[in-house]
């Protein structure tokens, strides 16, 4: 609104990647971006433009907009990348047309920008002279180095073209294209001569030259291959930004699936005992259940019940008690495949899934349970000793559904407390065997 009201047109893009693709800035008086955006944020896009070759690029007034009033930080950071001020995202329309005003009427400016250096090496005296005398109407500058000093003059002008002749001979040029690479300072490269030897042409090629201009030097020719450099160079950077900018979000998505599985654990495990919760147990039944019925894949549920627990937390207090379940579910753990499941699914009320196992193999899991439990007492430590025992019932998948097999093998559980408890029984309806175990057995 404060733009058009003053007779300006607005052009937006979504993001500044998709803006340096487009490449819309032929019109362009002033670049507002945020100070924050992602995937590329408003520092980093002045830094690339200032750092651009072209004319416009160094020249255009880029503001910042920030959602905070600039402090010392911002500030320092807005002329780390030669950036022309802050705006701020809450500016009314009198503000915007106060700040930007005298830089759309042409009042501010960066002054007389930089010309595009261009590195000349390895040409005769009077071939650089004629290079410059094209080169410098169009706002470029060439810079004749010695030419054992180039890889440290290039660190320095960082020029986007470089023109190279061969009078120091073809194995002194292809060195130095090498130490260039090396120093990564390797530009767009064009040459100035003939190369008769076919093996030699090669040769300079793969080292790393980019265009080729013979001689007598053709102004449109000359003019046409900077160009084309500069465009090169353009292209580069803008690949490296959008690389950086992948970079920064494969990154991201890496810290969010570390963040999202921690999460996901603690959501799935059970804070006092480490195994996994009633939610994770929902979870791997239904999931048991669905693969038996559509594949037949075997499973076995266990469900266990510490015996008399509430005696040993009305004797010993809740504190013991807690460590009594901490030591039944490491004796759990101690005694499965890593294949197996165990789970915490109430006070002192546990559950095994035991997958690729038939019901007759899965009662006798129960059973090695059940006797680890009961063979070793838990120590205090005061010295006393707690004889804990388990319960369990036992049962294999069912045309019930999760919930009907739970509610089987967990009547199996209360069968085995009925009958004197620190036993196995198996729930009717689920197939072999009869009976059970029992600490008697």
């Amino acid at each position: 609104m404060a733009f058009e009201g003053a007779g300006h047109r607005v052009l937006h893009a979504p993001d500044p990647l998709v803006a340096l693709a487009d490449e819309s800035w032929d019109e362009a008086h002033v670049l507002l971006v945020d100070a924050l955006g992602d995937p590329m944020d408003g520092y980093r896009l002045c830094r690339l433009l200032r750092g651009e070759s072209r004319i416009l690029f160094s020249n255009l007034p880029i503001f910042l907009v920030l959602d905070h009033p600039a402090e010392e930080e911002d500030l320092q950071a807005l002329q780390a990348v030669e950036g022309d001020g802050f705006i701020g995202s809450t500016a009314t329309i009198q503000q915007l047309l106060n700040h930007l005003g005298p830089v759309m009427a042409g009042a501010a400016s960066r002054g007389e920008s930089p010309r595009v250096p261009v590195l000349a090496l390895g040409l005769h005296a009077g071939l650089a002279q004629h290079a410059r005398d094209l080169l410098q109407h169009f706002h470029m500058e060439i810079h004749t180095p010695p030419f054992r000093n180039a890889p440290q003059a290039q660190l320095v002008l960082r020029a986007p073209v470089l023109l190279l002749g061969l009078s120091h001979g073809v194995r002194r040029t292809m060195d130095l294209l090498a130490g260039l690479r090396e120093s990564g300072g390797l530009p767009y490269t064009i040459l100035l001569g003939q190369v008769r030897d076919e093996a030699a042409q090669r040769k300079l090629l793969l080292a790393g030259v980019s265009d080729w201009l013979g001689l007598p030097l053709s102004a449109p020719r000359l003019l046409h291959a900077c160009k084309r450099a500069i465009e090169w160079a353009h292209i580069k950077r803008i690949q490296a930004e959008y690389e950086a900018a992948i970079h920064d979000l494969r990154e991201r998505r890496g810290m969010l699936e570390i963040e999202a599985a921690a999460l996901r654990n603690e959501v799935l495990t059970d804070p006092l005992t480490e195994l996994l919760n009633r939610r994770a147990f929902d979870q791997n039944l239904e999931h048991a259940v669905r693969q038996w019925e559509r594949h037949r894949r075997s499973f076995v549920l266990l469900l266990g019940d510490v015996d008399h627990f509430k005696l040993i937390n009305d004797r010993f207090g809740h504190p013991v008690g807690d460590e009594v379940l901490r030591e039944m579910a490491s004796r759990l753990r101690a005694a499965l495949r890593k294949s197996d499941l165990a789970f915490r699914i109430g006070g002192e009320e546990f559950a095994v899934l035991l997958p690729e196992t038939s019901l007759r193999a899965g009662t006798e899991v129960a059973d090695k349970l059940r006797r680890r439990i009961d063979e070793e007492p838990f120590l205090l430590p005061g010295g006393q000793s707690i004889f804990p025992s388990m319960s369990f019932g036992v049962g294999g998948p069912m045309e019930l559904g999760p919930t009907g097999l739970v509610e089987a093998v967990d009547r199996a559980l209360y069968q085995a407390k009925a009958l004197g408890r620190n036993r196995v029984v198996v729930a009717e309806g689920t197939g072999t065997p009869r009976g059970g175990f029992s600490g008697d057995s």
